[in-house]
This record gives structure tokens, C-alpha cells and sequence, in this order.
């Protein structure tokens, strides 16, 4: 298995390519993207292969009352965060089900219980909900539900409680 590793600036533009690629129809700018990477670094993470990135994985301290709306700047982060909100895990169609999302999961919800926050959260895309489920994730009603119609139509908010 290949290792995670820091995100740099450097790695934007393959990431907003790979983005493009695995999310036609969620497309963000890369003003988003280089928010994410300043606002919370050590939750941007990247793949590679032969010097190519081949995934990427974005999260960030957040808030539970519901997902940031898609292609939307943060501004800033919460000064009292009550999850991890976990933007994107994507790999190219290849190292999929070889394991490397879930090391990603891992680290990150690694980081989530090392900064105190009691759980993680995602949107769902249309068909992934059952994916997350299976990671321990459960459906969880935002309550403003205006961000996450951003997603389409068949989005879920999801949760997982972490321990400690």
C-alpha cells in the first residue's frame, strides 16, 4: 500500500484535475480547494504513483449543524468545532477497493480524535450513502438544509461518533 502524505500547493493542480475526473458533476473551483489546504493543512492529503497523484483526501474542523455548500469558500474555521467534516476522499478508478480510501478514513479520523472532536461527518452523494454506512456512518438531518441541496437531490449528511 502506498503512503498518505501532506498536500501542498504544488499538488493543486493535479488534485483539481483528478476532482474533475472522479466528480463531473460536483465541480469546485480551485479557490476552494486552496482554501481547505491554508484553512487546515494537516487534513489535505495526497496519493502517489510514479510521481503522479492518484488521490486526495480533504477534511476540516467543522460544524454540526450542516456540510459547507458545495464549490463554497469557508472563510474561516469554527472557533468551537464539534466535528471533522470529511470533503472529499477520491482515488483514480484503479487503486480503488485496494484499501487506500480507508487508510485515508483512518488518518484522518485519527486527526479528528486527536483535536477532541467527538465525531466525523460527509455528504453522501447519490448512491454512496450504503459505502459510508458500512464505514459506520449514519444518516443525520441538517439543520439548515440549504448546503446540502447543493449536492443534488439524492445527498445525504452523514455522522459517525468517534471514541474517547
Amino acid at each position: 500500500m502506498m503512503p498518505w502524505r501532506p498536500m501542498t500547493a504544488a499538488c493543486l493542480p493535479a488534485v483539481l484535475a483528478l476532482a474533475d475526473a472522479v466528480h463531473p458533476d460536483h465541480p469546485e473551483d480551485r479557490e476552494v480547494f486552496a482554501e481547505r489546504l491554508a484553512l487546515h493543512p494537516a487534513g489535505c492529503l495526497v496519493l502517489e504513483a510514479d510521481g503522479a497523484v492518484c488521490g486526495y483526501a480533504l477534511a476540516h474542523p467543522w460544524s454540526i449543524v450542516a456540510p459547507p455548500a458545495l464549490n463554497a469558500r469557508l472563510g474561516r474555521l469554527p472557533v468551537r468545532p464539534d466535528t471533522l467534516h470529511l470533503h472529499d476522499i477520491a482515488l483514480i478508478p484503479a487503486l480503488r477497493g485496494a484499501g487506500q480510501a480507508a487508510a485515508a478514513l483512518e488518518i484522518l479520523l485519527g486527526q479528528a480524535s486527536a483535536l477532541g472532536l467527538p465525531r466525523a461527518t460527509l455528504v453522501a452523494i447519490a448512491g454512496k450513502q450504503g459505502h459510508w454506512a458500512r464505514r459506520g456512518f449514519h444518516l443525520l438531518a441538517p439543520r439548515d438544509p440549504a448546503p446540502l441541496r447543493s449536492y443534488g437531490a439524492c445527498a445525504s449528511f452523514m455522522a459517525k461518533p468517534l471514541p474517547g
